[in-house]
């Protein structure tokens, strides 16, 4: 099994091609947004799977060109005292998409049979109150007409211990480092046994898992984009031709002296 430290030795893509393909499949994500939009789709996609294994980045290059009001990025703290109170899936619902809008989950309900579950933060009834009943919680959204894409991100032990150094070394990344990752970091066949128990109750027919190679960065991210777009038939639309109209003629107003103004320092 990959996830157990199996390397996948395939050669990097090189950045110039990484950056080519990158910018081609977010020139469709645009145009998959304007179907989304247009046609009423509501579209859940999740993001799950081994710590630092990329599926921040893999979020940010999907919206970085698109419309935020349309594609939305759900990455929800840990739950309040009343959130624990709750029916577990309901502080989920409310961030789900209306008509014309696309959500993409970082991290998201599942926490609960991989995190929760390692960490000791559920009980065993609680862990087994939601393999019975996620699936059929998924099966009501996919009914209501919600369509649902679930990705999980694999990634082998040695690249992720080189990961999480970096996040310990670099200043811009360190933020990224908690102490849920340091606690995860020494119990990985305890996160392999609870993820394969985890797909053994949810990948399911009607809602699949879909396993990403995250070995390395550039290519997971290419090729989740590419099978998000495959997953949604969508079409072209043409957009609305503008004409910008001419400006409106100058009717004797006089602007305030600029030494009034406060501007910000050109230090570059």
């Amino acid at each position: 099994m990959k996830e157990d430290n199996n390397e996948n030795h395939i050669k990097k893509i090189s950045t110039k091609e990484y950056e080519k393909e990158l910018v081609r499949l977010q020139i469709e994500l645009v145009k998959l947004q304007e179907w989304i939009k247009n046609t009423g789709l509501k579209v859940v996609v999740i993001f799950e799977g081994r710590d630092a294994a990329g599926k921040g980045g893999t979020i940010k290059r999907i919206t970085e060109k698109l419309n935020p009001r349309i594609c939305r990025i759900v990455a929800l703290p840990k739950p309040t005292e009343k959130e624990r109170s709750q029916w577990y899936f309901q502080r989920y619902v409310s961030h789900l998409p209306a008509s014309g809008e696309m959500v993409l989950l970082d991290r998201s309900w599942y926490n609960r049979p991989v995190v929760e579950r390692v960490m000791d933060f559920c009980t065993d009834e609680e862990y087994w109150e939601f393999l019975r009943s996620c699936p059929n919680y998924e099966r009501m959204l996919i009914r209501s007409g919600i369509i649902l894409i679930k990705y999980w991100f694999s990634v082998n032990d040695k690249e992720q211990e080189k990961r999480f150094r970096s996040r310990l070394t670099d200043p811009t990344k360190r933020w990224k480092f908690s102490d849920v990752d340091l606690r995860s970091y020494s119990k990985w066949e305890e996160y392999s046994k609870a993820k394969d128990e985890m797909f053994s109750y949810t990948d399911t027919k009607q809602s699949p898992w879909f396993v990403v190679n995250a070995d390395d960065k550039k290519r997971a991210r290419l090729n989740v984009i590419s099978h998000l777009l495959s997953m949604i038939p969508y079409e072209y639309i043409e957009p609305e031709q503008i004409e910008l109209p001419e400006r409106q003629k100058r009717m004797g107003y006089v602007r305030p002296p600029m030494s009034e103004q406060t501007f910000v320092p050109e230090v570059f």
